[in-house]
């Protein structure tokens, strides 16, 4: 079969190669293995790419933590049985989707709805999963509350702005461009802050009348990290979700003292797993009805063949680009 590999860390476009590998072996107890169909291309992909993700792989490696196919062999096990011959989202963190097979554990092949298309169900949980879970279940942002957030031009950003508009809590989005900020008040953001030729901290004052910011989220950290830490109110919340930048957040003690404010880390690889199948199934629920209201779809932009994953990735790291892309792994 044909698989997205490479066997050192670098630019997406120089160390990704397509190559034909062994087809995998049949699924063992509580496994079911999945015919993909469809992968996005999501930031932390190139970060694993690049070798700057939270979990660097074992080389060689296939990048891809999530995407839709369909289940056509199955393990043993309750959770297989549910699943076989159905579409489903398959979230990956061991060998990768962007290849025509994956085995996973029944688990982690989450089915999606049928009324959904191929191109959003690919991308049917890890943004929209991260949005819902970061600001209703951890931060339990209240109706007209302030949620500050960086990288607020991302499909996820604008997810969390659809979800403030839709729960009642008010957002304050912060990005690098003044065309994208003007962009995304547009788009329903209460506030918006360029990072290029204002400061976050004042900003974020003046807007919430000198209180700051009750909850942040970051998705960069270094410089703008720093900056949502140093916004927060009293008995504040900043919630850290990504790397972007690459670089740490620089962190007072004294600016987490006065006010007794606190910083977090959430990694949805980590947190789903250690979930009860209720809770679970609960949230994909929540996620359905979400993407049938339109709150957490992602616009979808470029869409490639496996063979083109060069040009994919080149595409998919654009500044400004618009919709998310995707590798069309095989005709459903």
């Amino acid at each position: 079969m044909k698989a997205v590999v490479f066997d050192r860390f670098g630019p997406p476009e120089e160390v990704l190669q397509v190559c034909d590998v062994p087809a995998p072996r049949d699924p063992g107890p509580g496994e079911v293995r999945v015919r993909m169909l469809a992968s996005p291309i999501n930031p932390s992909d190139i970060l694993y790419i690049r070798g700057v993700y939270a979990k660097p792989p074992s080389m060689p490696a296939t990048p891809g933590f999530e995407g839709v196919g369909i289940v056509e062999a199955i393990g043993s096990g309750l959770l297989a049985r549910r699943v076989r011959g159905k579409r489903v989202c398959v979230l990956h963190g061991a060998t990768g989707n962007w290849q025509e097979q994956v085995i996973v554990p029944a688990r982690q092949a989450i089915p999606v709805p049928a009324d959904l298309p191929d191109e959003q169900a690919a991308a049917f949980f890890v943004n929209p999963a991260s949005a819902v879970v970061m600001t209703q279940y951890i931060l339990r942002v209240p109706s007209g509350a302030w949620l500050l957030q960086s990288a607020a031009g991302s499909a996820l950003g604008r997810m969390v702005i659809r979800l403030g508009k839709h729960k009642g809590f008010r957002t304050i989005n912060v990005v690098r461009r003044r065309e994208q900020a003007e962009e995304l008040l547009r788009a329903g953001g209460d506030a918006a802050i360029c990072t290029a030729d204002e400061s976050v901290a004042d900003r974020v004052m003046k807007i919430t009348g000198g209180e700051g910011a009750p909850f942040a989220i970051d998705a960069v950290g270094g410089a703008t990290g720093t900056a949502l830490l140093q916004s927060l109110a009293p008995g504040g919340r900043l919630l850290l979700y990504g790397t972007l930048a690459a670089e740490p957040i620089q962190i007072d003690p004294r600016v987490l003292m006065v006010g007794q404010k606190r910083v977090e880390g959430f990694w949805l690889s980590q947190w789903a797993p250690r979930q009860g199948v209720l809770t679970m199934l609960g949230l994909i629920r929540r996620i359905g009805k979400l993407f049938r209201e339109g709150i957490v779809t992602s616009e979808i932009g470029a869409t490639f063949p496996l063979d083109e994953v060069q040009s994919a990735v080149r595409q998919a790291v654009l500044p400004g680009r618009q919709g998310k892309v995707l590798l069309r792994i095989q005709p459903k």
